[in-house]
C-alpha cells in the first residue's frame, strides 16, 4: 500500500501515548477553577470558550507554521485530500464544538456535577463501539481498568453533590450532557484513523477553528457584543486567557488527538476518567473547597486502572504504530 500524502510519519510509542493522554487529562482538569476565575473577571461563558479556543488556535497556527519552516511537517491543503477525509475532519470538528455547547447548556440547568456524571460515560461508549466495529478488543484488563475507573469517577464527581443545596434535575440538561458524550465519542472514534492524512496540530487547527466560529455566534447571540469585548477592555483577565488557550486548550488537545492516533480510543478514553480528579483536587487547593475520603479513594480508583492499562499495553502483542495486532480497517479512511 502506498504512503499516504501527509500522514503522521510517526505515532507516538504506546508509553508516550499513555502519558500524552494522562497529561492532556491534567491540563483540561484545570478549566474548572480557571473557567471560575474568568466567570469572577466579568467574563460569560460562550465568551470565554471563544477566547480560549481563539488563543489555542493562535497558538496551533504558530507551532504549525514553526514545524513546516522547519521541514518537520508538509503544509496540508484541502486540495490534497479525499473528499471522505474532509467530511471525516470536518465532522471531529463539529463534534467538538457540539460537546461545548452541550455542556455549557447543561450546566446551566442542571447540577454541574449531574451533568459530569452524565459526560463521564462516554469512555463506556467509546469502548463498546470501537468493540462493535471490530476496531478494538475489550479484553479483560481494559474493561478491569473501565470498570475501575467508571466507579472511581462516579465517587469524585458524585461526591460533590449536595443534597442541601438542591439537586437539579432537568430531563433537557441531562439530555444535553448526554449528548455531549455521545459528541466525544464520535470524535474520539473517528478521530484514530479517519483523517491521518493530516498531521494532528493541522487537524485540530480546523478543530479549534470552528469552535471558535461556533462559540463566538452564540455568545452575539445570547448575550450583548460587549461580552466579547470584555478582555480588551480589563488587561488583567489577559494572562488569564493566555494560560488557559495554551495550556487548557491547545496543549492537551494535541497530547489527546496523538494519544487516540497512538494507543486508540479505547484506552485513551479510559485514561482521561483522570480529568475530574486533577479538577477536584484544584479546587480543593485554590477556590478552598473541601476534599472527602470518598473523592481520594475514587481517585486512587483511576490511577489504579491507569497503571493496569499502562501494564497491559507492555504485555500485549502491539504494532510498530502503537495500534493492536488484530486493528480492522478504520471506520472511516481516505485514500491511501
Amino acid at each position: 500500500m502506498s504512503r499516504t500524502v501527509g500522514a503522521d510519519q510517526h505515532r507516538l510509542p504506546p508509553t508516550l501515548g499513555v502519558v500524552a493522554v494522562l497529561t492532556a487529562a491534567a491540563l483540561f482538569g484545570m478549566l474548572g477553577p480557571l473557567a471560575r476565575f474568568a466567570y469572577d473577571a466579568g467574563l460569560e461563558p460562550a465568551s470565554f470558550v471563544a477566547w480560549r479556543a481563539a488563543i489555542g488556535l493562535l497558538a496551533l497556527v504558530a507551532f504549525v507554521a514553526w514545524r513546516v519552516r522547519r521541514g518537520a511537517s508538509r503544509l496540508i491543503r484541502p486540495a490534497m485530500l479525499s473528499r471522505r477525509v474532509k467530511v471525516t475532519l470536518l465532522t471531529a470538528a463539529v463534534m467538538g464544538f457540539l460537546l461545548n455547547l452541550c455542556m455549557f447548556v447543561a450546566f446551566d440547568r442542571v447540577t454541574i456535577a449531574l451533568a459530569l456524571l452524565g459526560f463521564y460515560t462516554y469512555p463506556a461508549m467509546v469502548a463498546v463501539v470501537n468493540m462493535v466495529l471490530g476496531r478494538e478488543r475489550l479484553d479483560a484488563v481494559r474493561a478491569t481498568a473501565l470498570a475501575m475507573a467508571l466507579v472511581g469517577m462516579v465517587a469524585v464527581v458524585a461526591s460533590q453533590l449536595d443534597p442541601e443545596s438542591g439537586i437539579r434535575l432537568d430531563a433537557l440538561g441531562i439530555g444535553l450532557a448526554l449528548g455531549a458524550a455521545l459528541s466525544q465519542t464520535v470524535y474520539v472514534v473517528i478521530s484514530r484513523d479517519g483523517y491521518q492524512q493530516v498531521p494532528t496540530e493541522q487537524a485540530l487547527v480546523v478543530v479549534l477553528a470552528v469552535t471558535v466560529l461556533g462559540a463566538t455566534a452564540i455568545a452575539l447571540i445570547g448575550s450583548s457584543p460587549a461580552s466579547l469585548i470584555e478582555p480588551i477592555g480589563s488587561p488583567s483577565v489577559i494572562p488569564l486567557l493566555l494560560f488557559t488557550g495554551i495550556f487548557s486548550a491547545a496543549i492537551p488537545s494535541l497530547g489527546f488527538l496523538a494519544g487516540i492516533r497512538s494507543i486508540g480510543g479505547t484506552r485513551a478514553g479510559i485514561l482521561m476518567l483522570f480529568e475530574p480528579v486533577v479538577g477536584v483536587a484544584l479546587a480543593a487547593w485554590l477556590l478552598d473547597e473541601s476534599l472527602v475520603p470518598l473523592q481520594v479513594a475514587g481517585a486512587a480508583a483511576i490511577l489504579a486502572a491507569a497503571i493496569l492499562l499502562q501494564r497491559g499495553t507492555r504485555t500485549e502483542g502491539v504494532g510498530a504504530d502503537g495500534a493492536d495486532d488484530e486493528r480492522a480497517p478504520a471506520l472511516v479512511s481516505g485514500g491511501s
